[in-house]
């Protein structure tokens, strides 16, 4: 992994070479993968169960120590299945299905944090309409076509807001019939390698590949990280999604001025596991 300099590119350096967000040989998929896991977890042990607890976070000596700025998740848990499930990626589950329930899937907000009343619908669901609040009005209409039309089963959603620094996040879970379903709207729409294809909430002029994620990932899944790119408006976004199977993860950060890496970092990673 390398971390770009602080201002090492102008923009017009950041448009032209941005990095690809993804990183696809299996040797370094195997190693990034460990890496991400010893960033946010110090160590995960045999069981489903995980937390990142304030007496791990000295150990962690990638993203330095515990005054980088990490957040305080509650104590994380993949949820149980239902009786006779699999898990998505098993081999017998031919369509990567999520059994478990999508609102416990989608990652609790960090200690402290104020919740987004906008996304506090009854078992976390949102309208297709919220979710699309996040991109420019002119690419909403194909994009709720789509889902309308090829398989989108129901949205999740929870996002909050940092009292002490301003930091907004919020969280989206796509849930479609198959992987297949997800994948074509994440191709069609979503999915760019260099540059991300859709301008988000707030994003000035574009974002590109964030050459500083620690990429890699729960087997079977993958993610793919954005930063806007300078000169910025008032707000700095960050964003992510996170391809898993028959469920897409939408995740925005953003902040006045400039919104800090390692928290991003830190809530990607932690969903991504969720969703492994």
């Amino acid at each position: 992994m390398r971390d770009r300099p602080t201002n090492a590119l102008s923009p017009v350096e950041e448009v032209a070479a941005p990095a690809d967000p993804r990183r696809r040989t299996p040797a370094l998929f195997a190693a990034l993968r460990w890496t991400a896991a010893v960033v946010v977890f110090g160590a995960l042990g045999t069981t489903v169960a995980y937390a990142v607890t304030e007496r791990e976070r000295t150990d962690i000596a990638t993203l330095a120590t515990k005054s980088d700025g990490r957040w305080t998740y509650p104590p994380l848990e993949k949820p149980a299945l239902p009786a006779g499930a699999s898990g998505p990626f098993a081999p017998g589950n031919v369509g990567r299905i999520h059994y478990a329930d999508l609102e416990r899937l989608l990652l609790p907000a960090p200690e402290g944090s104020r919740p987004d009343p906008t996304l506090d619908g009854k078992n976390s669901r949102v309208p297709v309409s919220r979710f699309l609040q996040e991109y420019e009005k002119s690419v909403r209409p194909t994009m709720a076509a789509h889902l309308r039309d090829n398989g989108l089963r129901h949205i999740a959603a929870r996002g909050w807001t940092m009292p002490d620094d301003g930091t907004t996040t919020r969280v989206y879970l796509l849930r479609f019939h198959s992987m297949a379903t997800a994948q074509d709207f994440f191709g069609t729409h979503l999915l760019g390698t260099t540059v991300a294809s859709q301008k988000v909430t707030d994003v000035e002029r574009l974002s590109s590949g964030d050459k500083a994620f620690p990429y890699g990932g729960a087997a079977g899944t993958e993610s793919y990280a954005y930063d806007e790119v300078a000169p910025r408006g008032p707000v700095h976004v960050r964003h992510a999604y996170i391809s898993a199977g028959d469920t897409l993860a939408l995740i925005i950060q953003s902040r006045k001025g400039s919104a800090p890496r390692i928290p991003f970092y830190q809530t990607v990673i932690l969903q991504n596991q969720l969703l492994g």
